[in-house]
């Protein structure tokens, strides 16, 4: 069994990753911290083989942390950033996962550690660990959540339709608005959620679920387990698809009819 700590200020990013690490039967979650001070007490009073490690962290960053660490674990650093991917390897990281993270991805870097402990040769990196070709380009425009709470702010006011709709997105360390008429579609990605506007996407920490009850049945609907679009900009709808802004979305059976009952 190999020890694992995870590092990262976000409740969700921390919780995501413990899920992960309780799916490979030769990991054992040896804790976790909520900053890079806690790590370092942490590393220092017990043995850590593996340390799961954000970089973005207040006050001192993940990258500073694996430096002053004097036993460093097969460290693999967790971020929503690319711009660090060349500095992380300057301190030997065994690889650099760019957040959203799928479990496929987690489990590869997972293996790569397990090698470097095991005193094996690393295997050549793929494309998705190369800096300079990440799986999640930087049009993503974020993916950690900062909130402890699984769903955005709404702030419209359903008794008052003068009220402005829209959403309050957490992630990327920033405060999103997100109008309702902007909002073209939702689109469920594991645990995260990207929401497509009309100018960007923004990809968080979010349940899916949560966002069709809390968003108005008069502006959205479901119209398959992993997408959410808003009525307003609907413009065909076919046997198994349907248009929105011009992006062809599928239909799942069991949300077809509520579909065209709310469309009249």
């Amino acid at each position: 069994m190999y020890s694992v700590l995870i590092v990262d200020d976000e409740f969700l990013a921390r919780k995501l990753l413990q899920d992960y690490v309780k799916k490979i039967p030769e990991l054992e979650l040896a804790g976790t911290a909520q900053n890079a001070f806690e790590a370092y007490s942490f590393c220092k009073e017990h043995h850590v083989d593996i340390l799961l490690l954000d970089i973005h962290m207040p006050d001192l960053n993940g990258i500073e942390l694996a430096r002053t660490l004097k036993d460093v674990p097969a460290v693999i650093f967790t971020t929503a950033y690319s711009e660090y991917a060349l500095e992380s390897y300057e301190v030997a990281a065994v690889d650099y996962l760019l957040k959203p993270i799928a479990l496929p991805r987690f489990m590869q870097a997972i293996e790569r550690a397990i090698a470097k402990l095991k005193g094996m040769e690393t295997a050549a990196p793929s494309d998705s660990s190369n800096p300079s070709n990440l799986s999640n380009s930087s049009n993503i425009s974020n993916s950690s959540n900062i909130s402890n709470s699984s769903t955005p702010s709404n702030s419209s006011n359903p008794s008052n339709p003068s009220t402005p709709s829209f959403l309050l997105v957490k992630a990327d360390y920033k405060l999103y608005k997100i109008n309702f008429d902007d909002l073209i579609y939702i689109e469920g990605q594991h645990e995260y959620v990207s929401f497509y506007t009309k100018t960007k996407r923004i990809t968080a920490l979010y349940s899916l679920k949560s966002l069709e009850e809390q968003l108005p049945r008069d502006k959205f609907i479901r119209v398959h387990k992993s997408y959410i679009v808003s009525i307003n900009h609907i413009s065909e709808i076919e046997q198994l698809s349907v248009t929105v802004a011009d992006k062809k979305i599928p239909i799942g059976g069991s949300y077809r009819e509520n579909l065209l009952e709310r469309l009249g």
